[in-house]
């Protein structure tokens, strides 16, 4: 009996032993969905990192995934503490774990193709000269970055497939997964690809990183506004260190005002679950049996 009171007490105990040495790790790990190279996203993280290595007294890990379920994975299991997501991955890591908390987000600067402020949106982009309307491009070769991606992927699936009444793979010819972004941009533009659907923001960055005329693109299609990336805790993180991390990249603008730069934003911004609730919603919708 009193050995079973000793293991009922220690099961009781367990949660609250556990979240006191979750207050003191020996590192962080920041998991981060590959827009760009591996080489240039750790690089351009690097003021990041050290901010919140400062800010929380251990090391604080980049983990470039080499896709954005790879990323979703991490936060929900706990392979990550803190994850950057596009807000369609940011939406599914939600179901998955409801108290993934998303916290932060980017203030972009303005493009050719990105008003500034917190929103961009999904571009179906071809060459220029190109067709004049999207009944051309029927059957055609289309680029999408990622299955998980919001605007290479699932708001096109949604949003596009709607205004045509058609699905993606059976409107167009074949769909080819880049693996980010830039990856469609570089197909499109090298004439692999007859458009690609790719996210506004990172249209602007690989024009003005690459010193391309706007002009050599046309823009055949847009999605409705979405609010951009959210930055998000893991369940369960001690709230000690989530206000430490919140108050590094949100109380002092001007501390991370270079790396906000290099990400083509202004700064960084608090958010909550709320701002990306009607994206949630087409979500859901989309799922709905017809």
């Amino acid at each position: 009996m009193r050995a079973l009171k000793a293991l009922t007490l220690l099961a009781l105990m367990l949660p609250a032993l556990g979240a006191l040495a979750d207050c003191a790790p020996r590192s962080l790990r920041l998991a981060v969905i590959p827009l760009k190279g591996a080489e240039a996203m750790l690089r351009e993280n690097q003021p990041l990192l050290q901010r919140l290595s400062e800010a929380t007294g251990v090391p604080v890990e980049l983990v470039v995934a080499p896709s954005y379920e790879g990323v979703v994975d991490a936060i929900v299991s706990g392979g990550a503490d803190i994850a950057r997501l596009g807000p369609a991955s940011y939406v599914l890591a939600h179901r998955r774990d409801p108290q993934v908390e998303a916290f932060a987000t980017f203030t972009l600067s303005a493009g050719p193709y990105t008003p500034a402020g917190n929103h961009y949106q999904a571009l179906l982009l071809t060459r220029s000269p190109g067709p004049a309307d999207l009944t051309a491009l029927r059957g055609k070769r289309v680029a999408l970055s990622d299955p998980a991606s919001t605007s290479g992927s699932l708001v096109p699936s949604v949003e596009f497939a709607a205004q045509v009444t058609t699905p993606l793979q059976r409107y167009f010819g074949a769909l080819v997964y880049a693996g980010t972004h830039d990856k469609a941009l570089q197909a499109l533009l090298e004439g692999r690809v007859d458009a690609a659907f790719v996210a506004s923001e990172r249209a602007d960055a690989y024009l003005a990183s690459h010193a391309i005329d706007p002009a050599r693109l046309q823009v055949l299609w847009r999605s409705a506004p979405i609010y951009y990336d959210p930055y998000v805790f893991r369940a369960n993180l001690c709230p000690a260190l989530k206000a430490r991390i919140r108050q590094a990249m949100l109380d002092d603008p001007e501390a991370l005002a270079a790396f906000a730069h290099s990400q083509d934003a202004s700064g960084l911004v608090a958010v909550s679950h709320a701002e990306y609730a009607a994206l949630e919603r087409m979500m859901d919708a989309a799922l709905e049996p017809r």
